[in-house]
């Protein structure tokens, strides 16, 4: 059963090393995070899963200790998820949004549960993301997730998909769906809108939507902010 979740934006940004000059200018969102995994810390789950957008299709798991990095935006830093698995689990390459979770993790000490990743095809019907929410919120009798998602990336000229005025009306349905815990909301937001917004966190919002039906969690909007003309949120839910 879902006991709580965290939902996070998955820029690799967020990483200071990756930022560089501009690392202060996302500080309020790591510190928002940061208290996001201290409401999941506190709930003491028997697993954590982390979920977060990779590829197009389909779903992947990755295995505590699965490792990942920021080589492709020219730093030298590796991360691990959870402590270190078996040998089999290291040669499991996290997709970006998962290396940015296992960063988070780092920084917050996680040591309380199991981890594993869940990597979720942005273009995953909304059905099969909350039947995969509902299978993971099975797996163990108290199951918190760490949910990885960007908002549109069209809030602005300058924003990487270029401005479309329907993006600040998606990003704010979003951030009201996640603020309030509404499994309702977030199973409607509409799958191509998301697409052509370019809307990273569609998926896994979704997943988490899937796993929270029926447990009755409230919801904590923690930040909301569009730096860069990308929408991130970061939301508790308990």
């Amino acid at each position: 059963m879902l006991v709580a979740a965290a939902v996070c934006p998955c820029p690799p940004l967020l990483v200071p090393e990756v930022a560089a000059g501009a690392a202060p200018e996302l500080d309020a969102a790591r510190a928002a995070c940061s208290d996001a995994l201290g409401v999941v810390a506190a709930s003491r789950p028997d697993l954590l899963v982390v979920v977060g957008p990779a590829g197009q299709d389909g779903t992947g798991s990755h295995p505590q200790g699965a490792g990942g990095g920021f080589g492709g935006f020219g730093v030298d830093l590796e991360v691990r998820l959870g402590p270190a698995g078996d040998d089999g689990a290291r040669e499991r390459e996290l997709p970006p949004s998962l290396a940015v979770a296992a960063w988070l993790l780092d920084r917050t000490d996680w040591a309380a549960a199991p981890v594993r990743g869940l990597g979720v095809g942005e273009r995953l019907a909304g059905e099969r993301c909350a039947r995969a929410g509902r299978e993971l919120a099975s797996e163990a009798g108290r199951v918190a997730l760490l949910v990885m998602g960007d908002g549109s990336a069209c809030r602005t000229l300058k924003a990487p998909g270029y401005l479309d005025g329907r993006a600040v009306h998606f990003d704010a349905a979003a951030a009201r769906a996640l603020g309030a815990a509404d499994t309702t909301a977030l199973l409607a937001l509409d799958e191509q809108s998301a697409y052509e917004l370019k809307v990273a966190g569609r998926a896994p919002w979704q997943v988490l939507a899937g796993a929270a039906q029926g447990a009755g969690l409230g919801g904590a909007l923690l930040y909301e902010e569009a730096p860069y003309g990308v929408g991130y949120f970061v939301a508790a839910w308990s």
